[in-house]
Order: structure tokens, then sequence, then C-alpha cells
């Protein structure tokens, strides 16, 4: 574990004090509305299938992280990937799942994967969004009432390098984005 914690082969965000290392791209994937909704009681306010798919796409082989509401709402871990659940609960356990107890800790655990996707909820987004490289957002083109809202940032440090333009009629009427963001390299 000490060479994951190498200095000269991770980068350190001071705002965070959280390690990336180089070797693996961390990434946020999202689906959220104009109003930067998320999620309304636990569950997503609208249906779009495509969306999960694109999500199952992009995450399949790899580990996931979230917090324990977005656990919750899911309900178990999902098929061909590693779930890490991030938790206060010290003595909680989930079949299938490996526990964390701070990011940090989530970020180390999957140290090996080549990838690794932070899939929520609005508190896990907001600890890691400084230090990510890059964002998967499904941007839905709609205000939604919701109680889980996706932090704003910076888009001058991002670049956008793929946009795809969908649209639905079922289950329901929805014009989508698929949007991939790189973060800017610093001067």
């Amino acid at each position: 574990m000490s060479s994951i914690l190498n200095p000269q082969s991770s980068i350190l965000n001071p705002q965070t004090s959280i390690l990336n290392p180089q070797s693996s791209i961390l990434s946020i994937i999202v689906a959220m509305a104009n109003n930067r909704t998320i999620g309304i009681h636990n569950t997503l306010p609208w249906r779009c299938p495509e969306d999960l798919k694109h999500f199952k796409a992009l995450t399949m082989g790899h580990h996931i992280i979230m917090g324990r509401k977005t656990f919750d709402s899911i309900g178990k871990p999902l098929p061909g990937r590693t779930t890490v659940v991030v938790t206060r609960d010290r003595q909680l356990q989930i079949a299938g799942c490996l526990m964390a107890h701070t990011l940090r800790e989530a970020i180390q655990l999957c140290a090996n994967d080549s990838q690794t996707f932070i899939v929520g909820g609005a508190d896990i987004y907001s600890q890691s969004i400084d230090f990510v490289d890059y964002l998967y957002i499904t941007e839905i083109q709609l205000d939604v009432e919701g109680d889980a809202h996706f932090p704003a940032f910076d888009t001058e440090k991002w670049q956008e390098v793929a946009r795809e333009v969908c649209h639905q009629t079922l289950p329901q009427s929805l014009e989508y984005h698929f949007v991939t963001y790189h973060r800017r390299k610093q001067d």
C-alpha cells in the first residue's frame, strides 16, 4: 500500500488531501437536470433507459464509489462492477461490497483499477468534484424538482470533449445530452 501513497506517483490536491494515483483515472458519472437536480426522495426524477445503458457501458468492469444512501436507492451491488460504499457507520457491512469510511479510503481501495467512477450521491460528488479527471454528465434538458443537486463547477477548468444529443418519446418525452468533460491542465 505504501507505493500507492508515494508522492512521486500520486497527485495530491491540497484542498482535499485526497490522493489519486496517476495511473488511475478518477471520473464522476451523473445524470442531472438543467437546474442541477439529480434526485428526489432517493430516486431519479426521470425515466431514461438509454442513460442507464450508458452508465452500464461506461462503468462495467470498473470500481464504482457511492455513498450509503445511493447504495440504498439501488439496493444491491451492481453486477460486473466492484461496489465501494462510503459510510460513517463503522459497523455496517454489505455483502458483495467494499466498505470505506472516507472518500480518501474509498479511492485507495480502487487504486489498481484503470478507471474508477464516482456515482453519487450529492455529498460524494461535492467532495470529489475538485480533483476528478473526467465528468460524464447526462444533461437532462428539463428543470426538475428535487432534493439532491449536483455541485456547481467552474466550466473554465473543463474542456468538453464529446457531446451526443439524444431524444426519447417513451417512457416519457425527453431530450438529453451525453457530455464528457476532461479537466484542463493547469498552467
